[in-house]
């Protein structure tokens, strides 16, 4: 006990000479005699808002002073000569040495810095602390304790949480898993992927580009049984047919010029979890073989061996190309579809759902605001008509463009018509016979649905339909739906 107090004399003279040092830094003349006064600093380490504990190298507690004790519910009575194990913290680091006599690792690491911790006060509280740490050493250079600062951090990550429980209630609102959209082509799509989730099949992923495939298949993802695990991705038609099998299965050590060692491919990246295959309608036909073995086996061989690695993944595959009409021609095979596209999910276009447009802005705008240390809060409303008006052939991604070239342009806090790309005011191609292009994608059942929906209005259903006014007078004509 007399070597504990003679360490903590030291200990705190050590602070009070790093305190009084500061002090007359900042003093033209010399230092107060009261700055010199051990017991005068003692007492401002007790008058610390911050908890300060001080331990000796067996991690035995040699101080706690008084912000120490309102933090973590423990008096110092109970605390001072007891193993800094008692105190539970939930990222408290520590290894047992002979004789089973825990250390605590900050000895070999030398320091902590702005950790954030969970501890469990002494009266049973869950306090959230901000933990920095440093080792003490005497004249010598010897280790002789170790000294840590604790900040209760508890109510701003309280405030954290409850931002971030309003926010998740937001996007349930208004989204789904980083999905925008309150239309009934998304709500369909969200039922869709909820459906897929529970399953461990196969999917593919139709849509334009630009739709949001990729975050189409990670909300599979996270909701399914496999979100612990690993989320995949290739990209198809950015590799060739060498390099696919390679990035795909592997490859060992001089497999091929330039295998200087073995190399893990994305199937075995991806275990217990999913991969995700972007344009696999450019997959070459070789390789679709390659892949199909693979499915119903279960198992790759990397490039140049002869052994099979089984493999745990669940397959999802995206594309922009007509399927069927890749089938027809001979460019992707029929075993292979069937194999793949057990679960189908199509994204909608966003001319299809016109009507997720000022969500969309209004997300996107929040972000982009943040990046660009900009202040534009809301789009004027013949702005936001031109928007609405397009066909956003590059659907969400060319959008986001369209938003961040805007903000850029804008020189008040609104997105003026004048501040938009001149492409949104020409559309391409001639808008004679946009009936026809209309007909290929609208069906009349989907048409006269549309027509209930909005109660026959024909500006809020071509809207939703993403087409003109004209274009819709002229589908009804064609189509012969009575209104």
């Amino acid at each position: 006990m007399r070597k504990q107090n003679m360490f903590i004399t030291g200990s705190v003279k050590m602070l009070t000479d790093v305190l009084i040092f500061g002090m007359k830094q900042l003093t033209v003349n010399n230092a107060p005699d009261l700055f010199n006064n051990a017991g005068f600093l003692n007492s401002v380490i007790e008058a610390m808002s911050d908890g300060l504990m001080i331990i000796d190298t067996d991690s035995t507690i040699l101080f706690f002073n008084r912000a120490a004790e309102n933090i973590t519910g423990f008096r110092r009575e109970d605390v001072i000569g007891q193993k800094c194990t008692m105190i539970d913290s939930a990222v408290c680091s520590k290894k047992v040495n002979s004789g089973n006599q825990t250390k605590c690792t900050l000895f070999e690491s030398g320091s902590i810095t702005k950790m954030r911790c969970q501890l469990r006060a002494g009266d049973g509280r869950e306090i959230q602390l901000l933990k920095n740490a440093v080792l003490l050493k005497n004249s010598d250079g010897e280790v002789i304790g170790a000294v840590e600062v604790m900040t209760d951090v508890t109510s701003v990550y309280e405030k954290d949480r409850e931002i971030e429980q309003l926010k998740s209630e937001l996007m349930q609102e208004y989204g789904f898993m980083g999905l925008i959209g309150t239309s009934l082509p998304m709500q369909r799509m969200f039922e869709q992927i909820r459906n897929a989730a529970a399953s461990e099949a196969p999917i593919v992923i139709t849509g334009e580009s630009g739709t949001g495939k990729e975050l189409v298949a990670r909300a599979v993802h996270r909701l399914s049984r496999r979100q612990t695990g690993p989320f995949v991705t290739i990209n198809c038609a950015a590799l060739n047919e060498f390099l696919l099998e390679s990035e795909l299965f592997g490859h060992v050590k001089g497999a091929f010029t330039g295998a200087v060692r073995d190399r893990q491919g994305r199937f075995e990246a991806a275990l217990h979890g999913s991969l995700f295959l972007d344009e696999v309608g450019d997959m070459p036909l070789s390789m679709q073989v390659k892949l199909l073995r693979v499915l119903q086996e279960r198992e790759i061989e990397r490039v140049g061996d002869q052994r099979t690695i089984k493999v745990d993944v669940r397959l999802m595959s995206a594309t922009n190309r007509n399927m069927e009409e890749l089938l027809g021609a001979g460019k992707f095979r029929e075993d292979l579809f069937y194999r793949i596209n057990v679960i189908p999910i199509h994204v909608p276009p966003l001319r299809e759902r016109i009507e997720d447009v000022p969500l969309l802005i209004n997300h996107h705008l929040e972000r982009i605001n943040q990046i660009n240390r900009k202040v534009i809060h809301h789009v004027s409303p013949k702005a936001l008509e031109s928007i609405e008006s397009y066909s956003w052939p590059g659907n969400v991604r060319q959008l986001i463009n369209m938003i961040e070239y805007a903000t850029m342009t804008a020189k008040g806090d609104s997105i003026e018509l004048s501040d938009l790309p001149e492409y949104l005011f020409r559309q391409k191609g001639p808008e004679a016979s946009p009936a026809q292009a209309g007909r290929e994608r609208i069906s009349k059942a989907r048409l006269v649905a549309a027509l209930e929906r909005f109660g026959g209005s024909r500006t809020l259903t071509a809207r939703h339909l993403g087409i003109s006014r004209v274009t819709l007078w002229k589908l009804i004509k064609e189509l012969k739906v009575a209104v």
